[in-house]
C-alpha cells in the first residue's frame, strides 16, 4: 500500500484509482479495513518538530561573545575579592539577557498553523453508510463527499461531479475557482491543472463532487509543503549577522589591548594579581555592555511605530532587516491584486467600452470608446451578463461580500455600473428555467418570461457562444450578419491583455414552454458581445511599486496564476514585461521553464526576471534562495498555504492580515493589518529609520569605549594612577546607555531616506567614515579625562576627587556628543536641538544621576566617588563643548563622504 501513495493519482481514470487503492464508490471501505490502514497511515494530521523551550530561549541570551567576556570577568573579579564589580557586571549581563528574552518574538508556529488548516469534518461513505465524521479518522481508500461550502479534507481524486469548482488559490495562487472533472489528465500536469483532484485545505465553491481519499496527512500535499516549511532554514538577519562579525572583531581587538596591559605592567614589575585586575578595568571599560539592551530596546521602538503604520512585527530583528530589503518578491493574488474579478472592457455593437472601478464595488462607470452613449448592444450584454447568472453581491461595508461565483459577480457589478440593478431586472424578467454550466459544454442558459414572451439568455466560451448565434446585435439594436473569425480576433485581443473573456447571447424562444434544453439553444442566437475580466491590481500597489524603484529595491511578482494573466497584471503594475518564450533576456518566466533550467542558470536569470508564473511551492522557495545565493535581502509577501515555506526561507516574511492563511502568518517575519502592499514601503521606510538609529547608537557609544579603554593602558604605559576604576566604567557605561544613547531610539528619519539606494548587505556595519569619528572623539576623550585627572592631582586634589572629575567628563562629553549623533551629516542647529524631546529628557535625567553619584555619600561608598567644586565643573564643561566643536567641524569637512 505504501508504494501506491506515490502514484500520479491525476493520471489515472476513477476506477484504476478505485481499483488500486481497494475500495468501492458506493459502499466505500468496510469498517474493520479502514481500521487497519488507520493504524498503518496514521491520523490525518501534520506533525512537526517541537520549538525551543522558555529555558533555551533564556540560556541563549547569554551566547554572544562580549557577554562570555563579562562573566569571566565577573567570576575572576569575585575570586580576588571585588565583591561590587562582580555583582555590577553580574547584574549588567542579566539585565542584557532579560531585557533580550522579554522582547524576543514568539517561537515558529508554521506547522501548528497548517495542521490548524486540515481541522475539519467530512462526509464520509464508510460500510455502505453515510455519515459525518473528524477529518483526522480519514484513510486513503475512503470515499467522501464534496460541497459547495465544504473544505478538502485530505487529497482527494474526484469520481464523480455536477458543476464542481474549487477555490484553490491558497495553494496555486490560481485566481478563480478551477472547474473539477473526474476526467484523467496529463502526468506532467502541473498541481494547478490537476482537474480531477482536490487537495487538502482548497475550498469547494461551487457544486457537488464525490471523490476517494487518495493521500492523507504528511503525505498530502500540504503535508509536503509542511515539510518544506520545516526544512527551511532559519536565517540570521543582515542586523545579527553584521553585529555577530563586529561583536568578534570587537572582542579580538579588547582582548589584545587587555593583552597588551597586563604585559605592560608586567614588564614594568606591578604584581600578577594588581596587573589582571588593570586588564580587567580594560576589557570591562571596552566592552559596550549596553549595546544588546539597546539594540533590543531599538528594534521594539521600531515595532511599535510599525505597527502605528499597519504592520506587525513578528520576529524582533526583522525590523532593521526591512531597511535592508534589497528586492521584493510577491504573490499576485490577493497581494498585489484586489483578489475581487473586475470586468474591465467589453466590446459589443462594434465597440469597444472601458469599465472603470475595481473590485465588487459597485463604484465606477462605463466608458465607450469611439461610440455613442446609446450602445444598444451593449445594454443588452450587460442584460444578459445580470440575468444568465446565480450570484450575487451585497454592497454594504467597505469590502462587499459575494455569493456564487467570483466570474459571475464580476458581470452583476458590470451590470450594475451600466444601470442595470439585479433585484429590479430579476423581477422584470422572471427566470423560468435554468441550463448549468457544465464542463462537456462550456456554456449556461436561462428561460425568463418578458411580459407575454420568453428569451432565453446565454453565457460561455466564444467558440461555443458563437456557434449557437446566426447574428450580431449592431449598436442600433438591430441584427446584422455574424463575422465569426473577426469575432475570434477580438477574443485573442482581449486576451492577450490577461483578460478571462466569456461571450453573451440571447434567443427569442417561441411557444410557450417552461423549459430550455442544448437543443432549443443549438442554433439562431443574437450575438450579444464580449466581457473581458480581470483581478486588478491594487491602486496603492502600484504606487508601492514606484516608491520601491526610487528607493533601488526591485519587485518580483511570483504567482500561480497563468503567465498572460501576470504579465498583464505586471505591466498594469509597472514592472515592465513580456511573456517569456525562447528569448533569454525576456522578463517573465514559467514554472515549466524554472523546471527545465539549472540552479546556476537560474542564479544567473533570476535578476533580470521580472515575473514568474504557473510556480509551484517548490519552486517559489528556489527562486528565493537564487536571488540569496546573489547576496540579495529577499523580502518574500503572500497569503496562502502555498507561500509558506518561501515566506519562512525569505530574509523577510510578509504575510496577509485580513485574507492570510494561519500558515502564511505564522511563517512570516511581519504581518500586514490592512493586506496593503503599499504598507510594505512604509514598513521598508521605517526599517531605515531604525538601522539609522541603531548605528547612531553605536557610533555614540563605541567612543566611550574606546576612549575609557585607552585611559586605563595610558596610565599603565606612563606609569600612573588608574583615572577610572572598573566599576566606575560600569557604572558611566549602563546609566549613559540607559539615559543618552536610547534617546536615540525616538530620533525622527532622515529627510530623503527612501531616496536613497538600499544599504549593500556586504558592507560592514561601520564604514571608514564613522569609524573615523569614534576613533577622533575616543582620542578626545582620552586627552580631556587623562589631562583633567592628571590636573587635579597636580592641583592636590585626592585621588577619588580626581576620579570624580575623569568619570564626569566622559559622562557630560556623552551628553553634548550625543546631540552631534542624532544625525551623521547635519548639524544639531539644522535638525534642532529640541526636535526630540527625549534627548532632553535623558540628558536632564543624567545630569541628576551625576549630582548623585558625586555628592550622595552612599554612592561615595560603592563607587569611590568625592564632591568636586565649581572650578572642577567649569573645566568638565569647557572640555566637553570642545569635543562638541571638534565633531561638528568634522562634518562640515567630510560631509561628502560615504558612511
Amino acid at each position: 500500500m505504501d508504494s501506491l501513495l506515490d502514484k500520479h493519482w491525476h493520471h489515472l481514470s476513477p476506477e484504476e484509482v478505485m481499483d488500486l487503492l481497494g475500495t468501492d464508490p458506493d459502499t466505500g471501505l468496510d469498517i474493520l479495513e479502514a481500521k487497519r490502514r488507520l493504524a498503518e497511515f496514521g491520523a490525518n494530521v501534520l506533525t512537526g518538530r517541537p520549538g525551543k523551550t522558555a529555558l533555551e530561549r533564556l540560556l541563549l541570551q547569554f551566547h554572544q561573545p562580549l557577554v562570555y567576556i563579562l562573566i569571566v570577568a565577573a567570576v575572576v573579579t569575585a575570586v580576588l575579592g571585588e565583591w561590587v564589580d562582580a555583582w555590577v557586571i553580574c547584574g549588567v549581563v542579566l539585565v542584557n539577557a532579560v531585557v533580550g528574552y522579554v522582547q524576543e518574538a514568539k517561537a515558529v508556529k508554521a506547522l501548528a498553523a497548517l495542521s490548524a488548516t486540515m481541522k475539519a469534518e467530512a462526509t464520509l461513505v464508510r460500510g455502505g453508510k453515510t455519515s459525518r465524521v473528524d477529518a483526522a479518522q480519514l484513510v486513503p481508500g475512503d470515499v467522501i463527499i464534496l460541497r459547495s461550502g465544504d473544505k478538502a479534507p485530505a487529497d482527494v481524486r474526484i469520481v464523480w461531479s455536477r458543476e464542481l469548482r474549487v477555490d484553490e488559490s491558497s495553494l496555486t495562487g490560481e485566481s478563480l475557482p478551477v472547474e473539477k472533472s473526474p476526467a484523467a489528465v496529463a502526468r506532467s500536469a502541473v498541481l494547478a491543472e490537476r482537474t480531477g483532484m482536490a487537495y487538502a485545505g482548497t475550498l469547494v465553491a461551487y457544486g457537488q463532487g464525490l471523490g476517494v481519499v487518495t493521500a492523507t496527512g504528511g503525505s498530502t500535499e500540504l503535508g509536503r509543503i509542511a515539510g518544506l516549511v520545516e526544512a527551511a532554514d532559519e536565517l540570521e538577519t543582515p542586523l545579527t549577522r553584521k553585529i555577530a562579525k563586529f561583536s568578534h572583531l570587537l572582542l579580538v581587538v579588547i582582548l589584545a589591548l587587555a593583552a597588551v596591559t597586563f604585559f605592560i605592567g608586567i614588564l614594568r614589575g606591578e604584581p600578577a594579581s594588581h596587573m589582571f585586575m588593570a586588564a580587567v578595568a580594560l576589557a570591562v571599560g571596552a566592552i559596550p555592555e549596553g549595546l544588546p539592551a539597546a539594540m533590543t530596546i531599538i528594534l521594539a521602538v521600531g515595532v511599535s511605530r510599525m505597527a502605528a503604520r499597519k504592520a506587525v512585527i513578528r520576529r524582533l530583528p526583522a525590523v532593521e532587516t526591512l531597511g535592508g530589503v534589497t528586492v521584493v518578491c510577491s504573490d499576485k493574488t490577493g497581494t498585489l491584486t484586489e483578489n475581487q474579478m473586475t470586468v474591465r472592457e467589453i466590446f459589443a455593437g462594434e465597440h469597444y467600452a472601458e469599465v472603470t472601478g475595481a473590485g465588487y464595488s459597485l463604484a465606477g462607470d462605463i466608458v465607450p470608446q469611439n461610440a455613442g452613449p446609446d450602445n444598444r448592444a451593449l445594454s443588452r450584454c450587460l442584460l444578459a451578463g445580470l440575468l444568465c447568472n446565480d450570484a450575487t453581491v451585497e454592497s454594504g461595508g467597505d469590502r462587499p461580500a459575494i455569493q456564487g461565483d467570483p466570474t459571475e459577480a464580476a458581470l452583476v457589478v458590470a451590470a450594475a455600473k451600466g444601470g442595470f440593478w439585479a433585484d429590479a431586472a430579476r423581477a422584470g424578467y422572471l427566470r423560468l428555467d435554468t441550463l448549468p454550466f457544465e464542463s462537456e459544454h462550456q456554456y449556461m442558459a436561462t428561460l425568463h418570461q418578458v411580459d407575454e414572451a420568453r428569451a432565453a439568455f446565454l453565457k460561455g466560451s466564444a467558440e461555443q457562444i458563437l456557434a449557437r448565434c446566426d447574428t450580431v446585435l449592431g449598436p442600433d439594436g438591430a441584427p446584422g450578419p455574424l463575422d465569426r473569425e473577426a469575432m475570434l480576433r477580438v477574443v485573442d485581443a482581449m486576451a492577450a491583455k490577461g483578460l478571462r473573456v466569456l461571450a453573451l447571447a440571447e434567443k427569442a424562444m417561441p411557444g410557450d414552454g417552461r423549459q430550455v434544453g442544448h437543443g432549443d439553444v443549438a442554433s439562431g442566437g443574437v450575438f450579444l458581445g464580449f466581457q473581458g475580466m480581470l483581478d486588478p491590481p491594487r491602486p496603492e500597489a502600484v504606487a508601492a511599486v514606484a516608491a520601491f524603484r526610487k528607493a533601488g529595491v526591485r519587485v518580483k511578482m511570483i504567482t500561480g496564476d497563468h503567465a498572460v494573466t501576470a504579465v498583464a497584471v505586471g505591466n498594469m503594475l509597472g514592472l515592465g514585461v513580456d511573456v517569456c518564450r525562447d528569448d533569454p533576456a525576456c522578463k517573465a518566466l514559467t514554472g515549466a521553464q524554472l523546471a527545465a533550467i539549472g540552479d546556476e542558470e537560474l542564479i544567473g536569470r533570476v535578476q533580470e526576471t521580472s515575473v514568474f508564473a504557473r510556480v509551484s511551492p517548490e519552486q517559489k522557495l528556489r527562486l528565493v534562495m537564487a536571488l540569496q545565493a546573489r547576496g540579495e535581502v529577499a523580502a518574500m509577501t503572500g497569503d496562502g498555504v502555498n507561500d509558506a515555506p518561501a515566506l519562512k526561507q525569505a530574509d523577510i516574511g510578509v504575510a496577509m492580515g485580513r485574507s492570510g492563511t494561519d500558515a502564511a502568518k505564522e511563517a512570516a517575519d511581519m504581518v500586514l493589518t490592512d493586506d496593503n502592499f503599499a504598507t510594505i514601503a512604509a514598513a521598508v521606510e521605517e526599517g531605515r529609520g531604525v538601522f539609522d538609529n541603531l548605528i547612531k547608537f553605536i557610533v555614540w557609544t563605541l567612543p566611550t569605549n574606546l576612549g575609557e579603554g585607552l585611559v586605563i593602558l595610558a596610565a599603565f604605559v606612563f606609569g600612573t594612577a588608574l583615572p577610572i576604576l572598573p566599576v566606575q566604567i560600569l557604572w558611566i557605561n549602563m546609566t549613559t546607555a540607559g539615559s543618552l544613547g536610547l534617546m536615540l531610539a525616538f530620533e525622527p528619519r532622515e529627510p530623503g531616506i527612501m531616496d536613497r539606494p538600499p544599504r549593500a548587505p556586504d558592507r560592514p556595519i561601520l564604514g571608514a567614515y564613522l569609524a573615523g569619528r569614534i576613533l577622533l572623539v575616543g582620542v578626545a576623550l582620552l586627552v580631556a579625562s587623562f589631562g583633567l585627572f592628571e590636573w587635579e592631582l597636580a592641583l592636590g586634589s585626592s585621588p577619588e576627587s580626581a576620579r570624580t572629575v575623569a568619570v564626569n567628563v566622559f559622562v557630560m562629553a556623552e551628553a553634548v556628543y550625543l546631540f552631534n549623533a542624532r544625525s551623521f551629516f547635519r548639524s544639531p542647529f539644522a535638525i534642532g536641538f529640541f526636535s526630540n524631546p527625549y534627548v532632553i529628557g535623558g540628558v536632564g535625567l543624567m545630569a541628576a544621576l551625576q549630582l548623585l553619584y558625586t555628592y550622595a555619600p552612599v554612592m561615595n561608598a560603592l563607587f569611590g566617588s568625592a564632591p568636586i567644586g565649581l572650578g572642577a565643573w567649569g573645566k568638565i564643561a569647557a572640555a566637553s563643548v570642545v569635543i562638541f566643536c571638534i565633531v561638528e567641524l568634522e562634518k562640515r569637512l567630510r560631509r561628502d563622504i560615504s558612511i
